[in-house]
Parts: C-alpha cells; structure tokens; sequence
C-alpha cells in the first residue's frame, strides 16, 4: 500500500504558498477553469495527488456548499502540509484578487473593465485550460461505457436543469447508479489520503459551522454593531451557496441593495471588476465590504464568506479517507466520479465557451493556446501571458 507523506517542513509549506499564489495571479475564468489550472499544476506537473484522489476531493467539494475551486484547493494543502499548509494554499490563491478588488472599490469604481480587450484573452485562456483538464479526467474516471453513460446524464441534466441544487442532485443519482453497478466490483487503487487532522477537530469544526449559522442572526438582533450585521449577512451568504460562485451574487444582492448599503450601480460595477481579476469569484464580497466600510470592510467580508468553505472542508475531510476506502462506498465513487466529469464537460460549454468563443478567431486562438499547453508542455502562466496580449491586439483588430 502506497501513501502519500505530509510534509510539513518549512521548505514545504513556502512551496505551498508559492505555487497557491501563482494560482492565485494566473487563475482566471471562474471555479471550472481554477479545477483545470489546479489539475495541471498538482496532478500533472508536480503530482501532489493522482487523478483518482484529485477526482475524490472534487467530488466532495462539489457536494459541499461554497466555493469548490477554493475547498479544493484548501484541501490539497491540507494533504500537503497540514492545517498550516491549507491555510497558506487559500491565502496564497485569494489574497491577489482580494487586494485587487479592494483596489477597485477604492479607486477604479468608474472603470469599465467589461470593456477590456485583454479579459477576453484570459477567457479564451480558460477554455484551452478546462479542455485539458476535462480530456485527462475523462480517460482515467469514465473508461468503459456504464460510466461514459453516467457521464452524459450528468452533462445533459446540469445543461437542462440549472439550478442552484442541480449539481448535488445529480451527484446523489450517479452515486446510487455507481453503486448499484459497481458495488461488487471495487478499485484497484488502494492509496491512502492522510489528513493531518483528528476527527474531534473535525467535528469541532463542523459544530462551528451550524453553530455559527444560528448564532450570528441572533447577536445580529440583540447588538446594534454593523460589523456583526456585515459579519452576518456574508457568513450565511456564504454557507447556503450550492453549484459555485456565481449563485452566490443574487444572495449577496438581496443582502445588500435593498437595505441600502450599497447602490445597484455600486453592485453591479463590482460584478464586473470580479470577472477581471483572477481567483475565486467569493472574493466580490471584497470588493462589496470595501464599498460599504473601506479596506477594513473589504478583509471582513473575505473572512465571513470564507469560514464556511474552511469550516466544511476541514470538518469532512478527516472522515473522508476511510469513507472513500470503504468497499460499500467505492462503487457509489465511481459513479460519483464520472459525474463530475459531466459537470465539468457541461461547465466547459456553459458559461465558459459561451462567454469566450465569440466568433471564429477566438477558436482559433483558443485552438494555438490548447496546443502550446497539451502539446508544446508550456508552463499555464505562459498561456495566461500569451492570451492576455492576444486578447489585447485581438480587439484593435
């Protein structure tokens, strides 16, 4: 039985930060894009993980609430280098959008970043990436026809049926199909995942979560203190979002708008400095915290809507090796895992080709990124650069 060692030395935990916070600067277009950037630097190219335990924690990740891309990456920290190592991988991953967007709250409100030659460039960047990552995936989760299947039901029913709680729904269907296929017929994978972490700090953490959920309405009623009432409003928003960042911006408006904390304008011009920097899009409460009580806002904010991810993920995944190893629940992994495939195949079309290949160009240059990244071994801030300057000229054109 092979396993894989946490490192938790010094020189680990910098490289865990270091290569978190280049993710952080080249990750752009959105949570699907951030799991193939994340596929190609852990998997691929540094091989922290192996495509089976990466497809296992997606799948947990993608079940829980909050942002998946940001769970997945806290998660793989966490096996690299402990708690220590989970935290630096999300600071390293959201701390550059979070400065950028306080920036923009404070100085650039007036900016039209919708309108920026060089974001349709990181968009197409996006598609070149997830392509990549949907085509490695694929090969090693749905390699005969029962999961090839399981696979399509997943890509028409997220396609068909986009709702915020589609996405767990169809995880909960493919399981149950995995299992009633596979339940005799378990993997021949027995690697282990070590999470430095005890089950009672799990379970501390998962009591701080639904703890917190009840709590903070609470004290928001008996204080007058607009910290908690912020504090509040993002922690919920944060713990009640399924199926990724996006379903987290109509939360976040009826939280905020029609109280009159901040404008409609207001809301929206942030909206779209979120789809110009790279990161987690959770990272717009930055921006919207800065508007409503200036840079300290803007840190509070990204606390509050971030705890949840951090509670859950660090909650579950104590318990989650053993569950994963277990030969009842193997076969349900299975199915679970072909769906995730789907997901990411139905992701892949909807926003992420939709909004980048506008017309035959843009194929193009997304066909030049795809071949420098699969076939000329690039590293991904090389594609990210090219497609930002291609981007650029591509709209003087």
């Amino acid at each position: 039985m092979k396993e894989k060692h946490t490192k938790t030395d010094f020189r680990s935990l910098m490289e865990i930060l270091l290569v978190a916070t280049r993710l952080g600067f080249t990750s752009f277009g959105g949570p699907v894009a951030h799991l193939g950037y994340f596929h190609e630097e852990y998997v691929r190219r540094r091989k922290w993980l192996d495509e089976k335990s990466y497809a296992d924690l997606v799948a947990l990740c993608q079940f829980l609430p909050g942002p998946a891309s940001s769970q997945v990456g806290i998660g793989v920290g966490v096996m690299r280098g402990g708690l220590l190592g989970g935290l630096l991988a999300f600071i390293g991953f959201t701390l550059p959008s979070v400065i950028a967007l306080i920036l923009f709250a404070l100085v650039l409100q007036g900016l039209n970043v919708g309108e920026v030659g060089w974001i349709q460039g990181l968009k197409i960047v996006a598609v070149a990436v997830v392509a990549h990552a949907i085509l490695g995936m694929a090969q090693k989760l749905a390699p005969d026809l029962q999961r090839k299947a399981i696979v399509l039901f997943a890509l028409v029913a997220t396609l068909l049926v986009q709702t915020a709680f589609t996405h767990v729904g169809v995880i909960l269907v493919s399981g149950v199909i995995g299992y009633l296929i596979y339940r005799n017929q378990t993997s021949t994978d027995e690697s282990r995942l070590l999470f430095p972490i005890s089950r009672t700090f799990g379970f501390v953490c998962l009591t701080l979560f639904f703890g917190l959920l009840v709590l903070l309405p609470i004290l928001r009623e008996v204080t007058s203190l607009n910290w908690v009432a912020m504090f509040d409003s993002f922690y919920r928003s944060g713990s009640l979002v399924f199926g990724g960042g996006h379903v987290v911006l109509p939360l976040l408006e009826r939280e905020f708008v029609p109280t009159g904390w901040l404008s409609d304008e207001a809301f929206l011009a942030g909206y779209g400095a979120a789809q110009a920097v790279p990161g987690p899009l959770f990272t717009f409460a930055a921006y919207l915290g800065a508007v409503m009580n200036g840079w300290q806002g803007g840190l509070l904010a990204t606390v509050a809507i971030f705890l949840p991810a951090f509670l859950l993920i660090l909650g579950t995944l104590p318990f989650w090796d053993t569950l994963r190893r277990n030969r009842k629940v193997q076969g349900a992994l299975m199915g679970v895992n072909a769906a995730v495939v789907g997901i990411l195949i139905s992701a892949f079309y909807h926003p992420i080709w939709t909004s980048s290949i506008l017309e035959p160009i843009d194929f193009a240059f997304a066909a030049i990124l795809f071949s420098m990244l699969v076939y000329w071994k690039l590293s991904p801030w090389v594609i990210v650069l090219t497609g930002a300057i291609g981007g650029a000229l591509l709209s003087i054109m």
